[in-house]
Formats: C-alpha cells, structure tokens, sequence
C-alpha cells in the first residue's frame, strides 16, 4: 500500500504523537508499505530526518500560527497534486490545520482516511476555539472518517460525547504502543537514588507525568502522608514539567511538613527516566477524572518491572487490568494499594513480573502496526 500520515508534529523532541507516527511509520516499512509523512517544519530536526531510511517525509513550512494552528499554504498545493498517488491516509491528532487540508482533498479525490485523534479530543481548554473548530471542520472531519482509531473505551466515548452523532461502528480499539527496544536493557538499580541522595533502604513512590491538577499529584500527596504514619522509610517522587500546578502541591506539602519527605527532580528524559523507574518501588498514575485516554507511563513503569497503581478513570486500565493496582481516584484508597504493595513481597513480585510480560507480548510496535494495517486493509476492502 502506498500510505500517507499526516501530523503536526514530527520532530522526536515533541514525544507524544510525532514519536508515534515515527513508529508506526518505520514498522509499516518494515512491512514493505510506501509510506511519506507530511508534516512541518517547526522546530524540526534535519539530521532526525534524513537518517529516516525507506520513508519520505515532507515538512512544509509554517507562514501562521493561528490558534494553534500552523499554516503551511504550500501543503494545500502538495495534496491538489498528489493525493491520487496514495492508497489511505492516517490522520493523527484532530484539530489541526494540516488535517482540515487533508480532508478537503481525500474527500474531492475519493481517498479513504482514518482519524486517530490520539486523546486531543477533549474540550478542556480552549474550549471556545475549539467548538468552533468542531462547528466549521470537526464534525465533517468526523462524520467523513472511514475509521476512527480509539486507544481505550474511554477515548470512545470522549468521541461519543463531542460528537454525539458519531457512528459506533466507525470506531475501532487499537492501544499505543511503545517501543520495546528501549526497554531491553535496563540501567542497574540505585544510580536514581544515589543522584538524588536517597538511602538504599528507602522506598521510593514514583509519580511521573506533567504536574497539573487532573493528573492527581495532589491526591498522592496526602495518601502519602497518611502513609507516613506507618511507614518511615520512605520518599515520593514527583517527576514532571509543571503544568500550572507545582506551586500548589508544593504549599500541600509545606502544610502536611513533608518538605524532607518529597523530592521534584522536573522533566526526565531517556536515561534518566529509565533510572527512575528501576529504582521505584511502585509507580502511581492517581489522574482524577476520564480525559486520560490511556496513560503510556503506565505501559512504561510496567515495563521496567515497576508495580503500578492507577486510578480506574484511565483509560489504559482497560488493557491491564490483571497486572496492575486499579483503585477510585481516592487519597485512602491510594494509601491503601501502596501500602500493599511495598509489604507484600509476594505481591510485588506477581505484579513486577506479570506487568513486565504483558507490555513485552502485547504492546510492541510491531504487534501494534499489524493492528493498524489490519484496518487499512479493512476500509480499502469495504
């Protein structure tokens, strides 16, 4: 098949749907798939791109950014010209600029696509701008999809409350993946401990994710000092960039006298977050409410044979429920799970190990893209 991804974001710095699309789009080659990824130039990485062996990506170049939405007038002239040329498209995220000109032309061409909205549905912020994007291009965008690609039961009813109008039928349960390489060979434990000064008999509860008030960080805090009264030898870890939110915790944790107790190292990356991981004694994902569409930390700590805890609003719960702790988004409930897990060895090893086969069987890359192409196969048949 000749397949054309369209994304906003292509440069590996943005994680998220650019790292997604990247392997997805590898993978498909791998399968003998054509594959060319339009996308822009923001902040894009020239020696990334041209290492890409077998895959042709076009970054076009941004004259606007309105609202969010890059405006690369030279992406409408490609498509005119082009589109014919492909089998399917695969649209990744939703509101967006480059997939408002890629429906105009796969729609006046008559080349199927599938939506894959990757959790951006949602109308949390910017909502005004974005029920006016859904009103002008949203719905038709919606309403034309062939398919639409849903990570979790959560997600498609995220769809389903958006557009209420949307065909069931239309959406389709496909997990993110993540890649397994990365995961092979783990860092030795006790580098993140030494770093960051923490006894080797001390356990620590990792939180990681941005730090804004949906994710929960809050809610940790106080399970944690509750936890506190019968467990001394411990620390939580809050990682993350700051959402908004830092100060706030920071005053929760000023108030409960946790200040030696909490420790926020901020953003890590590769190595580093690998080394957080291992040393972990369990990973808590505490999100308050069900715009967490799936979670890839999740996937991430298992993976490294991390316990998890996560609350039963995330969507990825769905796909793990037998190897993980799933609890209310609930600060006793939440004490109560890490208070299982850190004294029942027996636990923790049944999670650490179960966790760490299920990602490594079910959510590589590879198995994932078959999910995929199976549905591209799917629409062109239909």
């Amino acid at each position: 098949m000749k397949i054309l991804q369209v994304v906003q974001f292509f440069s590996p710095n943005h994680g998220g749907s650019a790292t997604s699309t990247y392997e997805l789009s590898k993978q498909l080659q791998k399968k003998g798939h054509e594959i060319t990824v339009l996308t822009t130039d923001f902040q894009m990485n020239n020696v990334f791109i041209d290492s890409l062996e077998g895959i042709t990506v076009i970054p076009f170049h941004c004259q606007l950014n309105i609202g969010s939405l890059l405006i690369s007038s030279s992406m409408n002239k490609y498509l005119k010209e082009n589109i014919d040329n492909f089998d399917i498209i695969h649209m990744h995220n939703f509101r967006t600029y480059q997939n408002i000109i890629t429906h105009k032309y796969a729609i006046k061409h008559n080349v199927p696509y599938i939506l894959q909205a990757r959790g951006s549905i949602p109308l949390l912020s910017k909502s005004k701008q974005k029920k006016l994007f859904d009103l002008f291009f949203g719905q038709t965008i919606v309403r034309d999809a062939s398919k639409i690609i849903a990570s979790s039961k959560i997600e498609s009813s995220q769809y389903h409350d958006v557009f209420p109008s949307l065909n069931s039928d239309k959406i389709i349960h496909i997990p993110n993946g993540i890649n397994l390489n990365t995961y092979l060979n783990l860092p030795k434990k006790g580098s993140f401990k030494k770093k960051y000064s923490i006894h080797s008999n001390e356990k620590i509860v990792l939180f990681l994710s941005r730090i804004h008030d949906r994710k929960g960080a809050d809610i940790l805090i106080r399970a944690f000092n509750y936890l506190k009264n019968d467990m001394t030898n411990i620390k939580l870890v809050i990682a993350g960039p700051d959402d908004g939110y830092l100060e706030r915790l920071k005053s929760i944790i000023k108030e409960l006298n946790l200040e030696n107790d909490v420790i926020f190292p901020g953003s890590l990356y590769e190595k580093e977050k690998l080394e957080a991981y291992v040393d972990a004694d369990v990973f808590v994902l505490p999100s308050k409410d069900t715009y967490e569409s799936f979670g890839n930390v999740v996937l991430e700590s298992l993976v490294c044979g991390t316990p998890v805890i996560v609350t039963n609003v995330c969507g990825v719960t769905e796909w793990i429920n037998d190897v993980a702790y799933i609890v209310e988004p609930d600060q006793f409930q939440i004490r109560n799970a890490i208070f299982n897990i850190l004294n029942d060895n027996s636990l923790h090893e049944k999670f650490s190990l179960s966790g760490r086969n299920l990602v490594l069987t079910n959510f590589g890359w590879d198995r994932i893209t078959s999910q995929i192409e199976k549905s591209y196969i799917s629409v062109l048949n239909s």
